[in-house]
C-alpha cells in the first residue's frame, strides 16, 4: 500500500466493558462492538478503517478477550489469524500492548508500534494521519511518543498533558517534550489549563520502537516485563497455551500510562504531538448525547426505534432496544436506556455515576445483567 508508513504496526487493544455505558455496553458485548454514535460503523470497525491506510491490514494487531473473539473476527474479516492476540482475562493496557510489542519484536525487531483504543471516536482523518506520521518519526528517533488533543473546551472528563519545549526532531517538527500528566481536573482547573495553551487532552495513544518500549517497561516494572517476555518467547510454539495459561493471570493489572509513559516523562524521554482533530473517548451517555445529535426536532436523541418514543417538553437521550413505548414529559437532559433485562434512568449531568451503579449491581449479586 503506497501510503503505508514504513515499519509501522498498529495495535488495537479491544478490552474493558465500558461500564459507564451500561446497560447498552455489557461484559459480553462491550461498547467497541456497538455503533454507539449512529454513524453506521461500530467503534472497532471505525478504528480499523482509520489505521489500515497507514500501516496496511497485515500490520494491524488486535488484542481482545476470548469472549469477544468471534464477534471481533466477524466485524474485521481482514484481520489475519496470527495478528489476533486473545486474553483469557483482562490485565489492563500494559499487558495487552506489551505482549503485542513483544510478539512483534520477535517477528520484526525494528518495528515501530502505535496503540489505539478500539472504542474512541476520531474525525478529520487527514489530520489524524498527519499526527500519526509525525509520531512514528519521533518514535524512530528513540523517544516514546503520545498524541495529545488540542482541547476545545475545559472538559473535566479527560486527563491532560502539559506540553513543554519543542524537541527539534527534523522529521517531527511538532514534537514537544512532555512535562507532566494530570488526572481529570475540577472545572476551575480545567479552565486554567485551557487558557494557558500549555495543556492537551490525554487520548491514550502511544508510539515507540518495540525494543524501546520493552526496555522502558523492564526498567519500570521488571516482573511484568519478564512475564510478558516469557509468553512472547513461547508464542506460536507448542508451548504457547501452557505458558500463557500459567503466566498471564499473574501479570499485574496496570495501565501503560503508569508503567511506560509517566516514567518516560519523568526522565524527559516522552514526546507529545499535538492533534488538531475531533476526538472523544465516548466515555458516558453525556458524550453519546453530545455526539449523536437529535434529528427529529424535539430535542431528544434516539438510539433505536423512534416510533416508540413520545416526548412533551423534554430533551436528552433515549436508547430504546425494546418494543415498549418510552414517554417523557417535562424533563430536560434525561438519559433513558431501555433494554429487555435492565432499565437505566439518569441525567447527562450524572452520567459518570453509571459506573457506581454497575458496582452496586455487581454487589447485589445480579451479574447476569452486567
Amino acid at each position: 500500500m503506497a501510503d503505508a508508513i514504513d515499519r509501522f504496526y498498529g495495535v488495537i487493544p479491544a478490552g474493558g466493558v465500558g461500564s459507564r455505558l451500561w446497560p447498552l455496553s455489557r461484559a459480553e458485548a462491550p461498547k467497541f462492538l456497538h455503533d454507539v454514535v449512529g454513524n453506521g460503523s461500530t467503534l472497532l470497525r471505525a478504528t480499523w478503517d482509520r489505521l489500515a491506510p497507514l500501516c496496511a491490514e497485515d500490520r494491524l494487531l488486535v488484542v481482545t478477550g476470548e469472549a469477544h473473539a468471534k464477534e471481533v473476527r466477524a466485524q474485521l474479516p481482514e484481520l489475519i489469524e496470527e495478528n489476533i492476540v486473545l486474553e483469557s482475562e483482562g490485565r489492563e493496557s500494559t499487558a495487552a500492548i506489551g505482549l503485542a510489542a513483544a510478539i512483534l519484536q520477535r517477528r520484526v525487531p525494528d518495528a515501530i508500534i502505535g496503540s489505539f483504543a478500539a472504542d474512541h471516536l476520531i474525525g478529520a482523518t487527514d489530520r489524524f494521519a498527519a499526527a500519526v506520521r509525525e509520531a512514528v518519526e519521533a518514535a524512530d528517533a528513540g523517544v516514546i511518543v503520545t498524541i495529545g488533543i488540542q482541547p476545545i473546551e475545559p472538559s473535566t472528563a479527560f486527563g491532560y498533558i502539559r506540553a513543554g519545549k519543542p524537541l527539534k526532531i527534523p522529521a517531527a517538527p511538532s514534537a514537544r517534550k512532555v512535562d507532566a500528566f494530570v488526572e481529570k481536573p475540577k472545572e476551575a482547573t480545567a479552565r486554567r489549563y485551557l487558557a494557558s495553551g500549555e495543556y492537551l487532552w490525554n487520548a491514550g495513544m502511544f508510539f515507540a520502537r518495540v525494543d524501546r518500549l520493552m526496555e522502558a517497561l523492564a526498567e519500570s516494572n521488571p516482573a511484568l516485563a519478564a512475564g510478558i517476555n516469557e509468553i512472547a518467547d513461547a508464542w506460536g510454539t507448542e508451548q504457547q497455551a501452557e505458558v500463557t495459561a500459567r503466566v498471564w493471570p499473574g501479570l499485574e493489572k496496570i495501565a501503560i500510562d503508569y508503567t511506560v509513559a509517566e516514567p518516560a516523562a519523568a526522565r524527559g524521554e516522552l514526546a507529545v504531538i499535538p492533534g488538531y482533530f475531533q476526538w472523544d473517548d465516548v466515555g458516558d451517555f453525556a458524550a453519546v448525547s453530545r455526539l449523536r445529535k437529535s434529528t427529529n426536532g424535539n430535542g431528544v436523541t434516539v438510539h433505536g426505534d423512534e416510533s416508540n418514543v413520545v416526548v412533551v417538553d423534554g430533551s436528552g437521550l433515549i436508547v430504546n432496544h425494546t418494543d415498549r413505548v418510552v414517554a417523557i414529559a417535562g424533563i430536560k437532559d434525561i438519559v433513558v436506556v431501555d433494554t429487555p433485562d435492565a432499565l437505566l434512568v439518569t441525567t447527562a449531568a450524572n452520567a459518570q455515576k453509571v459506573k457506581q451503579l454497575v458496582a452496586e449491581i455487581k454487589e447485589s449479586r445480579r451479574p447476569e445483567v452486567l
